[in-house]
């Protein structure tokens, strides 16, 4: 007998509220870079309640500034400033559908049970991985895909990220806060290769002016931990180890294994100046189960859905290095 949509609800309550976290990490599992940034919640975290795009104000030197004896006439000007990027909230889904010949098929309470646990992780799983991916995308704004590490890195200075292009933004030194940085040299990664992708993106010698967590590929990663342990400088964050992820930390910098990452990549990323914005209402959040009858179909589906984007307030504290091997 098919299920009820009181069932049906019934049953779909009990895996997220039952389960709870089980059912949560789902999202989180198998992508460091969505567990640091999302369920982490590390770096920037903006959650708007309405609105087509999300607001960063931006984190740079822009306004005259200068030593002064009391001789001197203090300039008043008001530089003209961009003080705030704008990113385009993206949409995602995840869908479960159950037909009826699947419920025909599945007699019993408990089989019933699990052929809408199992269509509901999948649900689940095939919308983190479409972010997933994306995460690591150069995407422009006007994509209807996230804006990942390549857009925020992109070094085409005529293209608008955050709805800024790069030459709009000039801070009071000469330099371009908005710059993206992508280092494009092919060599063998290494503890310099490293170095250097930190020194460039640094903003400052104190605490937080470097990249503090790199995404590379598990090649990639593999090659850096043997080099660390060889040298007996393997060190490792307790926290990445209970999410389950390899990693190891480099001079302050947690550097992490993705299977999203490109391959050929190593992303250095300060967690001061980027992270995601979410929509209050678009967090992984579910639809009522509905029926297909409308387009002639026996069954019922329910999406899974996420609205937000990948946000930054500073391009130059960050840096892509491609190209590697």
């Amino acid at each position: 007998m098919a299920l009820t949509f009181t069932e049906l609800e019934s049953i779909t309550d009990d895996y997220f509220m039952a389960d709870g976290k089980k059912a949560q990490d789902i999202y989180f599992n198998d992508s460091f870079g969505m567990n640091w940034y999302m369920n982490k919640k590390m770096g920037l975290w903006e959650r708007p309640s309405g609105g087509k795009r999300i607001m960063v104000p931006l984190s740079y030197d822009g306004q005259e500034a200068d030593a002064y004896d009391r001789s001197d006439a203090l300039n008043s000007d008001d530089n003209e400033s961009i003080n705030a990027a704008y990113f385009l909230i993206k949409h995602y889904y995840g869908n479960a559908t159950i037909y009826r010949t699947d419920e025909l098929q599945n007699a019993g309470e408990y089989a019933q049970v699990q052929m809408v646990t199992q269509r509901l992780e999948g649900a689940q799983k095939s919308c983190r991985k479409k972010i997933a991916q994306n995460f690591y995308s150069a995407n422009a704004d006007t994509s209807k895909h996230i804006g990942g590490l390549r857009a925020m890195c992109s070094e085409t200075s005529t293209t608008k990220y955050g709805n800024i292009a790069e030459d709009d933004l000039a801070a009071g030194d000469g330099t371009k806060p908005w710059e993206g940085k992508t280092d494009t040299t092919t060599e063998t990664i290494s503890l310099e290769v490293i170095q250097t992708l930190r020194s460039d993106a640094k903003f400052g010698d104190g605490k937080g002016g470097k990249p503090d967590v790199g995404f590379t590929t598990e090649t990639l990663f593999n090659k850096v931990s043997r080099i660390l342990q060889v040298q007996q400088r393997f060190v490792t964050d307790s926290e990445t180890v209970k999410a389950g992820f390899t990693h190891v930390v480099f001079e302050g910098m947690i550097i992490a294994a993705d299977d999203y990452c490109p391959s050929g990549y190593l992303f250095g990323v300060n967690s001061n100046h980027a992270g995601f914005g979410i929509h209050k209402k678009g967090f992984f959040v579910r639809t009522p189960w509905a029926n297909l009858q409308a387009n002639n179909i026996l069954g019922r589906s329910l999406k899974i859905l996420f609205d937000g984007n990948w946000i930054c307030n500073n391009r130059q504290t960050h840096k892509a290095h491609s190209n590697l091997s």
